[in-house]
């Protein structure tokens, strides 16, 4: 009997990004399958490190600033997969070490039924007032991506820079006040019942939330500010499934895989249009306009400094 086809991914869960129906194709259509994992991109990378001399992960699914990690720990190995070619130079590891599959932009999902009546908040200011105590939540900073991008668009929503966390961090200290909910896994259920009627969160988990799950959900833009943020695929050096996880790098950059992460929502990178009746569903161009990238390398850079000091500075 021939043995099943397995590909380890570190970071796939099937509640992000939907990564459910991206893991339900890779198997109808490849025959390999991948087992759920509900890693964050921190413990996903602090894994690969612990696991560098007998390796388990074959490819991980990365925040970007992680990728740039992961390729420095040098626990990454080099493939260009089918269409890489299509993907911008700038979203894309020049030694072939990591490559984006899509983008999303950071904002607030706020459960309008779960608000008791009081205004959807409209800024990162608002979530500072006393009406929002007990209701804000937001992914661990010094673990999750999400966490550390909401550091960052925060920070420089409020005049910081990626070299000066200070405003970052006061705003942080700030919102302590008002009792936050800091889990370290992605949140979706818990936003979706109300548990966190506003979490720190990307456009495609609101607009799925609102659009599939038909939940009273909008996604707001801070008038301040946010940043739009790439997630990367790696193959893991010594990968033990590596020609299968080169078959799923690929898929994930296919015609059907980047269609599926449009259908979630999120902007495939080899197209710059959405399909027409998705596009229809997110925010105004005029709210993205808020919206701004910045330089990963350096955001990458510059991590550990903001976690140490965050880890100090924040209770």
């Amino acid at each position: 009997m021939a043995q099943a086809q397995t590909t380890i991914c570190y970071n796939c869960p099937p509640e992000w990004a939907d990564w459910a129906a991206q893991i339900k194709a890779i198997k109808d259509r490849l025959g390999i399958t991948i087992p759920f994992d509900n890693k964050n991109s921190g413990q996903a990378l602090a894994q690969m490190l612990a696991e560098r001399s007998s390796p388990v992960a074959d490819v991980a699914y990365l925040g970007v600033t992680f990728g740039i990690q992961a390729k420095k720990e040098g626990i990454t190995a080099a493939y260009r997969p089918a269409k890489a070619d299509e993907i911008p130079a700038g979203l894309k590891d020049p030694d072939d070490q990591w490559f984006t599959i899509h983008s999303g932009t950071l904002g607030l999902l706020v459960n309008v039924d779960a608000l008791g009546g009081k205004p959807v908040p409209q800024s990162w200011a608002d979530l500072l007032k006393p009406d929002y105590k007990g209701m804000v939540g937001y992914l661990d900073p010094t673990s999750a991506f999400v966490g550390y991008v909401g550091a960052v668009a925060i920070n420089q929503a409020r005049g910081g820079t990626l070299d000066d966390f200070t405003p970052g961090i006061a705003y942080f200290q700030a919102l302590s006040k008002n009792d936050p909910i800091v889990p370290k896994q992605t949140s979706y259920a818990r936003a979706l019942s109300g548990e966190i009627p506003i979490l720190v969160d990307y456009d495609f988990n609101a607009y799925r939330a609102k659009y599939k799950d038909n939940a009273n959900i909008v996604f707001v833009i801070p008038k301040e500010g946010t940043l739009t943020v790439p997630y990367v695929m790696t193959l893991t050096k010594g990968a033990p499934h590596a020609a299968d996880a080169r078959k799923v790098l690929d898929f994930t950059l296919s015609d059907e895989g980047q269609t599926l992460w449009a259908k979630a929502f999120l902007r495939p990178v080899r197209t710059t249009a959405l399909p027409p009746e998705v596009a229809a569903k997110f925010l105004p161009d005029s709210d993205y306009a808020r919206a701004r990238t910045v330089d990963y390398g350096h955001m990458a850079e510059v991590q550990k400094s903001f976690t140490d000091r965050y880890q100090a500075e924040v209770h």
